[in-house]
């Protein structure tokens, strides 16, 4: 496994990781949930039918993750 499959897995595992937390601190309701569900979802079943699409799986995850930081943190970590 690659530099890339790495990051995809982490993409991912930041995916689930952050969408409970941001319900469980009241900064995503049931609704935030749910569209954050589908669009996940919409990626990873339209995104293959994309001529070589199915490789915009993570990177599409990733975006996701990026919108859940900015909306659970109110911006971005920082790390210092």
């Amino acid at each position: 496994m690659g530099s890339a499959g790495v990051a995809g897995w982490i993409a991912h595992i930041a995916f689930w990781v952050l969408l409970p937390c941001g319900w469980l601190w009241d900064e995503l309701g049931a609704r935030g949930v749910t569209v954050f569900l589908l669009l996940w979802l919409s990626g990873l079943f339209g995104l293959p039918c994309l001529t070589n699409g199915g490789f915009l799986f993570s990177p599409f995850v990733a975006v996701l993750d990026v919108a859940l930081v900015f909306i659970i943190f109110k911006g971005d970590v920082r790390l210092r």
